[in-house]
């Protein structure tokens, strides 16, 4: 395995850490509102984006992109997430991006042309309704409630949806629902395109929490006899899970990616700040406790980095790579969450004020344990597979 990046990527990285730094981060302290940053704002930073010839890394040429691949995004996706708005701007972020790459695998063309081209473009903003509030589906999406009944040449929705990113503003939703419930979940589920304004669907609330504000907030969603025409179906009709499966392996390693860029960012902070400040009669960089909360900072972004290269360059040699992937979201989203919490410590007081990104980056990160699977239940995936390889039973 050679996880150099190559030359094309190295420079992509590097011009889009020097737009981070330079266009995106000096605003950060200027957004507000309920989706953090203006559509003016966004529109603005992309148009630069892309004459700084870094727009949309992830996507192919013929869509407006860079055409890298899973593996030549890892530094470029790291440089984006050194601001929370970074991967926003690039068009890289959650959950369009994931939304973006099942399209570009499945969609029809009459799809492709409706729903992925403008998304590409950064003209629309999409959503993807999976998650339900109990006792419907949530860590176990086996539990799904949502369901789909054919009638004629139509399907008819009926469901409850809630923590569905991006909703408020989005111009359509990729939403799973049970189409069979006389086989399991995994057989008996699909993926649907519905329109905002669809009759039958209903913004019921921005859902308020610990994350900071985002374009669309996180929504509950209302299904009451909501009816789309069989042409709106993506991919075939119980593919739900394999698809979502297709989406999520990847969104994993790019939520990692980006967030590697906003823990190395906190991290640098912090020993700026250890090697400016003198307490106790010297540089808190030459306390014993500073240095050794800087260098487990260090050790664990260098695991996680190396985890997600290797997860990635599995994937691009046709490997599932479930298990790896299980264990880079485990990892790293923990790594991120301790990085995080030393920087703040470091920082002391000044870590928790609004004067430093810190506080924001606590906020944000801890969701990051719970979205796209838990810890608890990929550490169950992850030690099931490997009591059933030393087994070779089904645990």
């Amino acid at each position: 395995m050679d996880f150099t990046p190559s030359a094309h990527a190295t420079a992509i990285a590097e011009r889009t850490r020097a737009f981070i730094d330079t266009e995106v981060i000096p605003l950060e302290g200027q957004v507000s509102g309920e989706d953090g940053i203006s559509a003016e704002q966004l529109a603005a930073l992309r148009a630069k984006a892309r004459a700084a010839g870094i727009y949309a890394p992830q996507l192919p040429a013929a869509l407006g992109g860079l055409g890298l691949d899973l593996l030549e995004c890892c530094p470029v996706f790291e440089a984006a997430g050194r601001s929370l708005f970074g991967p926003l701007v690039l068009n890289c972020a959650a959950p369009d991006e994931g939304n973006m790459h099942v399209l570009h695998l499945v969609a029809t063309p009459e799809q492709h042309a409706r729903y992925l081209q403008p998304l590409a473009e950064g003209q629309v903003r999409s959503c993807f309704a999976m998650t339900e509030p109990a006792p419907g589906a949530g860590a176990d999406p086996t539990m799904i409630r949502t369901s789909a009944e054919r009638h004629g040449s139509d399907w008819v929705i009926n469901g409850h949806k809630w923590y569905a990113t991006g909703a408020d503003g989005a111009a359509f939703f990729i939403v799973m629902a049970r189409t069979n419930p006389d086989v399991p979940a995994a057989e008996g589920c699909t993926l649907f395109l519905v329109d905002a304004g669809t009759p039958g669907m209903r913004l019921a609330r921005r859902v308020e929490g610990l994350t900071i504000a985002s374009p669309g907030g996180h929504c509950e969603l209302f299904f009451e006899d909501c009816v789309v025409p069989a042409s709106q179906v993506l991919g075939e009709v119980g593919q739900g899970f394999k698809l979502t499966q297709l989406r999520l392996g990847p969104a994993r390693l790019t939520h990692c990616m980006r967030w590697l860029g906003v823990a190395q960012r906190a991290l640098d902070l912090a020993a700026a700040r250890a090697l400016e400040r003198d307490a106790f009669g010297t540089k808190l960089a030459r306390h014993e406790a500073v240095q050794w909360m800087l260098a487990d900072s260090d050790i664990e972004l260098h695991a996680g980095r190396l985890m997600i290269q290797q997860a990635a360059w599995l994937l691009a040699q046709g490997n599932e790579a479930r298990r790896e992937t299980a264990i880079c979201k485990v990892f790293v989203s923990e790594a991120v969450n301790r990085v995080i919490d030393r920087a703040v410590q470091i920082c002391g007081s000044l870590g928790i004020s609004g004067d430093l990104p810190l506080a924001d980056f606590y906020r944000e990160a801890r969701a990051f344990r719970i979205y796209d699977g838990p810890s608890e239940v990929h550490r169950m995936v992850i030690a099931r597979g490997l009591l059933r390889q030393l087994s070779g039973k089904k645990i």
